[in-house]
């Protein structure tokens, strides 16, 4: 056999792929907290160190001093986190994915999404392959309907089914003072 001639036609060679690249546009923005945030009162506290306080005395005389080091520290960064307010931050949802204060996540990395409550704020979770394994933003209530339209253009709307953890999680949250 013999190998082929470049006298062949035009019809029988490959012809080239032309890839345009889409340029990036928003296709809803808003502004707001970098994180949900509740004012808590004097009572909330006390009860918090309390029941750190009983705890840590517990675990220093069956463990020694490194659970209660942890145990104080994980309660300072809890303190700070709860009297600390968040500044505001600048979300965008465009064709190419999600962006949050100018760090974009691309849409090949979010599987789906759904909506909660954390803290009185309403909130958009994106379920992500990346750690941590999903994105929560502080949305406006009448944003909802919106957000579900555009994103679910690209990723799934499907609620993560409530786990063990969360359950007890909720179940706590809601017996501590000023929870109600």
């Amino acid at each position: 056999m013999e190998p082929a001639k470049s006298d062949q036609t035009s019809d029988n060679e490959p012809q080239a792929v032309v890839v345009r690249k889409e340029s990036e546009r928003d296709i809803y923005v808003w502004s707001a907290p970098a994180r949900p945030f509740k004012r808590r009162d004097r009572q909330f506290y006390v009860t918090t160190f309390a029941i750190t306080g009983i705890v840590s005395l517990i675990l220093l005389f069956a463990e020694g001093p490194m659970p209660v080091l942890l145990i104080v520290s994980l309660v300072f960064l809890y303190y700070v986190l709860s009297t600390v307010e968040p500044e505001n931050v600048e979300y965008k949802i465009s064709n190419k994915g999600i962006k949050i204060a100018g760090k974009l996540t691309s849409w090949s990395y979010l599987t789906r999404f759904w909506f909660s409550k954390s803290l009185d704020s309403d909130m958009l979770v994106l379920e992500t392959t990346l750690i941590p394994g999903r994105i929560e933003m502080v949305i406006k209530p009448d944003s909802k309907s919106i957000l579900k339209k555009e994103i679910s253009a690209y990723i799934p709307f499907e609620e993560l089914p409530s786990t063990g953890l969360d359950k007890a999680t909720d179940w706590l949250t809601s017996k501590m003072h000023g929870n109600k």
